[in-house]
């Protein structure tokens, strides 16, 4: 008796997955660009990247939706300053996805854990690849020109959950100058080139401090590291990012709105490798929405 149950349960479960697969292929037929956003090591900024290219292709025009699939330490609400709770979807089972702005959309476990920011997650693999999943399967997601996606540090359950569920998904590598980083982002490069994902190209981070006193640029890691390395694996650097202490001051506060001063070296820097990841992207990339200008008037 006990067997039949055995064997019933895993048919049931089958079946589940199948159904699941069906609605993951589905969805993400209406998903035009995805970019997995990572890193071999934590602290480079990688969360931060993820939210400013999301942000700022939102306020170009694009239909845009930012996935955190970081379950142990989400930063996405946080850097945000995300306020908005999941509400039912237009179907049974399903969910919608926090509104940003007009044109962008959030998932992050952090929603799912309401007023308990500080609750820890304590999940094996099945439980993790599981929730990446259902942030595609079960969130109704509108139709997107871009799908970023925030990974966590590492080459484990995460992303390699988005290489398998999302073939057709492109890395976008974060690092910062100094070895002890590139030696763990050359073993992302490996990574990708395993699992046969693309790679869009390298975002060095944290390259350079401007004195606020005498404008210089105060090498605080080292110099060039991501150029040499990006050069080296025949792959593109799309951005050289300075370090910069507002972003340090809004990320605690919730709020990027640097991506409007451009006066910044980092605005002019982020912007110039939004303009090469879009046009990398170009073929898939026109604005969904055709009012430009009214999009970004409501956000």
């Amino acid at each position: 008796m006990k067997t039949k149950n055995k064997n019933s349960d895993v048919k049931d479960r089958k079946a589940q997955k199948e159904i699941q697969d069906i609605e993951i292929k589905e969805r993400l037929r209406h998903i035009k660009n995805k970019i997995l956003v990572m890193s071999g090591k934590g602290g480079v900024g990688k969360s931060s990247v993820a939210a400013y290219l999301s942000v700022a292709l939102a306020k170009r025009g694009y239909k845009v939706g930012l996935m955190d699939v970081d379950l142990h330490g989400p930063s996405i609400p946080r850097l945000l300053g995300l306020k908005g709770r999941l509400e039912p979807g237009r179907h049974a089972g399903k969910v919608q996805p926090v509104k940003y702005l007009p044109n962008m959309e959030v998932i992050s476990i952090e929603v799912f854990a309401g007023e308990n920011k500080d609750m820890a997650t304590i999940w094996r693999g099945p439980l993790k690849i599981g929730a990446i999943r259902q942030f595609i399967s079960d969130i109704e997601w509108m139709d997107l020109d871009y799908l970023i996606i925030d990974s966590p540090p590492g080459t484990g359950d995460e992303p390699l959950t988005v290489a398998q569920t999302i073939p057709e998904a492109k890395a976008l590598i974060v690092t910062t100058p100094q070895e002890i980083s590139l030696a763990d982002v050359r073993k992302s490069i490996n990574f990708c080139r395993e699992l046969k994902m693309n790679i869009l190209g390298l975002v060095e981070n944290m390259s350079g401090l401007k004195c606020p006193h005498c404008g210089k640029i105060i090498d605080i890691f080292k110099t060039r590291g991501g150029a040499l390395t990006a050069e080296k694996e025949n792959l593109k650097l799309l951005a050289t990012l300075p370090f910069e202490l507002e972003v340090v001051k809004e990320g605690d506060v919730g709020d990027i709105s640097l991506l409007d001063n451009e006066e910044l070296l980092i605005t002019q820097e982020f912007n110039n490798m939004v303009n090469e990841i879009t046009k990398i992207t170009q073929k898939d990339t026109s604005p969904v929405g055709q009012d430009h200008k009214r999009v970004l008037q409501a956000g």
